[in-house]
């Protein structure tokens, strides 16, 4: 397979598409449409859908009841499909009907030179400027044997899934304009009974104000169901008689907006987007209360859909890149005031959790450890306004630095500096003599002197640190307050048992790294202690990530975290569509790749260094990925037993109590032999 083709990574490509309109001319409109499906084509989509009544035009009154005009739009239709024979893609185009005795308002798919079902309005808009009951009948009261003949083709005549056979997930379902302002829109039993994909083929004349209502009803439309929506409303050409359209085009995924194509165009206006169909299955995998409401739900069988199997013609072996924007940081919003709000609710999460974890404990003080890095400086500022919004001293937080063999000045003043801005009892506790102490009488060449920087080594300095806090909080009725974020959980990156794994209570295992440095960054912005505790803040958040265990020899860099165990902004990347998704590591690899291979394109979140906007290769993405496969899986037994800890983002915890649970000794073998193929088209 190609690596550069989203169709091999659980993506589709859709389109809604708006263009003029010929009132009453369904001959002039299907070569519009024609031609609008093959530029949709040549953009590599699987699905274009059209506005309402784009065959016919919608503004045509009692028209609509003329034999003559139907006709012609029968006309078209077999048009359409000849003329579009050789294109893969799936073309929902609106049509009035003559079925039953009566003219509907239908949905027509088209695909292959085949014209394959007709789906009826089931809900009409007779209301305000509206008059549509009185050319139409309403679907939802269609009596007769659902088949309607179209040219000379018998198709089905009733609500439809268009299931794709060679796209995995991909599921279409249409409805039309009004039908999802209704209260129970036909689109949710659609999702109820497995569609991914709503096509909206919409009239909808514009008034002031009425754009941001279609996008709100479109957006909480798409959340409720797990579905992308694809939504095209006509535009130029319709009669301004008494109304005038704007040809909005948008399409949502989940609640989460795509794409929207530009409003009065007088222009073609063809609004593309690749839905993650793997996200929306994942979703409803999870979510157990979606099939439960399916069952639940007493009408399903009133609104059965006819399933129709077709095949896009998907080629496995042929680049089709992503035109997706995908978010560096999954979890970290690059919207400014989105930022904002996820900032002030993270920190207030973990504030809130700490005060009630001390009021229901006895109000103990906080004993932590200050090293002058980024997860205990953000541990010892929650803290901090722990103290304010009890109405205690900030002196009842007991903060330690405890300089080891690597410890440099920069940290241990920063460490200093923070304390005294802040307030806190603040000392220093020597661990090297102690350390030394135990190497020796263990039998450890570093006890003697020799240059022997192993695991022990480092252990031994996490594991005494550790001790020292728990010691020091029963000699002074404290609790230890964890530091750990979940990225180092996610990683195994801390010492297990007597080591940064353990404390009374962590604040930080249900906040990633990249979004503890925006939530300290923050916290500047909102001075909530201070400029001078702000400018160590600042300080902080550009020092270089390390443990700071073993010394670096001369000539040598630092100790480095990221150089150990990858850059944090790609291994939460993976932590977020490996675990939170439940990705193929593949496509994880892929989405990857699209996000980081380019630091000039795209969106980094506001206030992000300019300096530090990186890239990474493909090779490099693929080695990262790999490593944190391994780790994760190895390290899940430290996982099984964290302590007690508040969950802060959307996206879950990696608690054993709440969000993530597996066996210690799982194989990561599958998910490793997934990326083999991705090194091979390296």
């Amino acid at each position: 397979m190609q690596f550069n083709n989203l169709y091999n990574h659980g993506f589709a490509r859709v389109c809604a598409a708006t263009s003029r309109i010929w009132p009453a001319d369904p001959a002039r409109n299907a070569t519009q449409i024609v031609d609008l499906a093959k530029k949709a084509a040549e953009g590599g989509a699987a699905l274009v859908v059209f506005p309402e009544l784009c065959v016919s035009g919608y503004a045509l009154d009692d028209l609509f009841h003329q034999v003559t005009l139907l006709d012609e739009v029968e006309a078209a239709l077999e048009t359409i499909a000849q003329e579009t024979a050789h294109l893969g893609a799936l073309l929902l185009v609106g049509a009035p009907l003559a079925y039953d005795g009566r003219v509907y308002n239908c949905c027509v798919g088209i695909q292959g030179g085949r014209i394959l079902a007709a789906t009826p309005k089931m809900y009409l808009a007779s209301y305000g400027e509206f008059y549509e009951k009185r050319y139409f009948a309403e679907g939802a009261r269609a009596g007769g044997d659902g088949i309607v003949q179209i040219a000379d083709d018998l198709v089905p005549f009733a609500r439809v899934h268009y299931d794709c056979l060679d796209i995995i997930g991909f599921t279409v379902s249409p409805e039309i304009c009004e039908d999802v302002w209704v209260p129970l829109p036909p689109s949710t039993y659609d999702a109820l009974s497995g569609a991914s994909v709503i096509a909206n083929l919409s009239g909808s004349p514009i008034t002031v104000g009425r754009a941001k209502d279609r996008e709100l009803m479109v957006a909480s439309q798409s959340a409720r169901t797990g579905t992308a929506y694809v939504y095209a409303a006509a535009g130029l050409g319709e009669s301004s008689t008494d109304l005038a359209w704007d040809g909005q085009t948008m399409i949502y995924e989940a609640g989460d907006q795509l794409a929207a194509g530009q409003r009065f165009s007088r222009s073609d206006v063809l609004t593309f987007a690749d839905v993650d169909l793997d996200r929306l299955a994942a979703s409803r995998l999870r979510q157990s209360s979606f099939d439960d409401c399916r069952a639940a739900t007493p009408m399903m069988a009133a609104f059965e859909p006819v399933l129709i199997e077709w095949n896009f013609g998907v080629d496995p072996t042929k680049t089709v890149p992503l035109q997706r924007n995908l978010d560096r940081f999954p979890f970290v919003p690059d919207d400014p005031n989105q930022l904002d709000q996820d900032c002030f609710e993270a920190y207030n999460i973990q504030v809130s959790a700490l005060v009630r974890r001390i009021e229901s404990i006895g109000s103990p003080k906080i004993v932590i450890g200050v090293s002058g890095g980024l997860d205990s400086t953000h541990a010892l500022i929650v803290a901090a306004r722990a103290m304010d919004v009890l109405e205690r001293p900030r002196t009842d937080i007991l903060a330690f630095t405890m300089p080891g063999f690597a410890t440099s000045e920069h940290t241990k003043s920063n460490a200093y500096a923070l304390g005294k801005a802040l307030g806190v009892t603040f000392e220093e506790l020597d661990i090297r003599p102690t350390a030394l102490g135990m190497l020796k009488a263990m039998g450890h060449p570093a006890g003697e002197g020799e240059e022997v920087y192993d695991v022990t080594f480092e252990n031994v300095q996490a594991g005494l640190r550790t001790d020292f806090l728990f010691r020091i909080a029963n000699q002074r009725g404290g609790i230890v307050l964890g530091t750990g974020d979940m990225s180092e959980l996610a990683l195994g990156w801390c010492t297990y048992g007597v080591g940064d794994h353990m404390s009374h209570y962590v604040i930080n295992s249900g906040l990633p790294k990249t979004m503890i440095q925006h939530v300290i960054r923050w916290v500047i912005t909102q001075d909530l202690f201070g400029q001078e505790a702000g400018k160590v803040l600042d300080s902080i958040l550009n020092t270089e990530i390390s443990p700071e265990l073993v010394p670096a020899r001369e000539g040598e860099q630092i100790q480095s975290t990221q150089a150990k165990i990858g850059p944090y902004e790609l291994q939460d990347f993976n932590l977020y569509y490996l675990t939170r998704r439940g990705y193929l590591p593949a496509k994880v690899a892929f989405m990857s790749w699209n996000a980081w291979k380019n630091h000039a394109s795209g969106d980094f979140p506001p206030g992000y260094p300019a300096e530090e906007r990186r890239e990474y290769a493909l090779e490099t993405i693929v080695k990262w990925e790999e490593l944190f496969i391994k780790r994760f899986f190895a390290n899940q037994f430290k996982r099984s037993c964290v302590p007690n800890g508040p969950k802060v983002m959307g996206g879950g915890s990696l608690s054993p109590r709440g969000d993530w649970r597996m066996p210690s000794d799982a194989s990561a073998h599958a998910w490793l032999a997934d990326l083999e193929w991705v090194k091979e088209s390296i």
